[in-house]
Protein backbone atom coordinates (compact mmCIF):
# COMPACT_ATOMS: atom_id res chain seq x y z
CA UNK A 1 0.00 0.00 0.00
CA UNK A 2 1.34 3.31 -1.33
CA UNK A 3 1.54 6.05 1.87
CA UNK A 4 -0.45 8.95 0.77
CA UNK A 5 0.26 11.12 4.04
CA UNK A 6 3.17 14.31 3.85
CA UNK A 7 3.75 13.22 7.80
CA UNK A 8 4.46 10.17 9.35
CA UNK A 9 1.80 9.00 11.96
CA UNK A 10 2.95 7.66 15.74
CA UNK A 11 0.74 5.11 17.22
CA UNK A 12 -0.98 6.57 20.17
CA UNK A 13 -4.15 5.98 22.79
CA UNK A 14 -5.43 8.65 23.93
CA UNK A 15 -8.93 10.33 25.03
CA UNK A 16 -10.51 13.13 22.79
CA UNK A 17 -13.70 14.69 22.30
CA UNK A 18 -15.26 15.58 18.51
CA UNK A 19 -16.65 19.09 19.50
CA UNK A 20 -19.53 20.90 17.44
CA UNK A 21 -22.75 22.31 17.75
CA UNK A 22 -22.08 23.18 21.30
CA UNK A 23 -21.68 19.72 22.20
CA UNK A 24 -19.33 16.77 21.99
CA UNK A 25 -19.03 13.14 20.83
CA UNK A 26 -16.11 10.86 22.83
CA UNK A 27 -13.47 9.25 20.65
CA UNK A 28 -10.44 7.82 21.17
CA UNK A 29 -7.13 8.99 19.24
CA UNK A 30 -5.27 5.63 17.44
CA UNK A 31 -2.61 7.53 15.66
CA UNK A 32 -1.72 11.24 15.63
CA UNK A 33 0.52 13.27 13.43
CA UNK A 34 1.58 17.29 13.04
CA UNK A 35 -1.09 17.10 10.10
CA UNK A 36 -3.71 14.76 11.24
CA UNK A 37 -5.08 11.45 12.79
CA UNK A 38 -6.96 8.39 13.37
CA UNK A 39 -9.88 8.61 15.68
CA UNK A 40 -11.78 5.84 17.19
CA UNK A 41 -15.55 6.58 17.55
CA UNK A 42 -18.77 4.89 18.61
CA UNK A 43 -20.37 6.09 14.85
CA UNK A 44 -19.02 8.26 12.56
CA UNK A 45 -23.26 8.92 11.84
CA UNK A 46 -24.27 12.42 12.81
CA UNK A 47 -20.04 13.76 12.58
CA UNK A 48 -20.04 16.75 10.53
CA UNK A 49 -17.10 17.57 7.40
CA UNK A 50 -15.68 20.27 10.28
CA UNK A 51 -15.21 20.03 13.55
CA UNK A 52 -13.14 20.47 16.77
CA UNK A 53 -10.91 17.87 18.42
CA UNK A 54 -10.24 18.41 22.01
CA UNK A 55 -7.80 16.17 23.31
CA UNK A 56 -7.52 15.84 26.78
CA UNK A 57 -4.26 14.53 27.93
CA UNK A 58 -2.75 17.92 26.40
CA UNK A 59 -5.39 20.36 26.80
CA UNK A 60 -5.26 21.27 22.68
CA UNK A 61 -7.78 22.28 20.12
CA UNK A 62 -7.21 21.06 16.64
CA UNK A 63 -9.32 22.32 13.86
CA UNK A 64 -10.09 19.10 11.58
CA UNK A 65 -11.55 18.31 7.85
CA UNK A 66 -12.80 14.90 7.57
CA UNK A 67 -10.76 12.72 4.96
CA UNK A 68 -12.40 9.21 5.08
CA UNK A 69 -15.07 7.16 6.83
CA UNK A 70 -14.86 3.57 8.10
CA UNK A 71 -17.41 1.73 10.47
CA UNK A 72 -15.98 2.80 13.28
CA UNK A 73 -12.89 5.21 12.99
CA UNK A 74 -12.42 8.27 11.07
CA UNK A 75 -9.47 10.09 9.60
CA UNK A 76 -8.97 13.59 9.69
CA UNK A 77 -6.70 16.39 8.65
CA UNK A 78 -5.76 19.36 10.68
CA UNK A 79 -6.30 22.80 9.57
Amino acid sequence: MDERRDKARHRVLKAGTIEFGGGGIDCTIRNFSGTGAALDVTSPVGIPEHFTLFVTADGTHHSCTVVWRKEKRIGVKFG
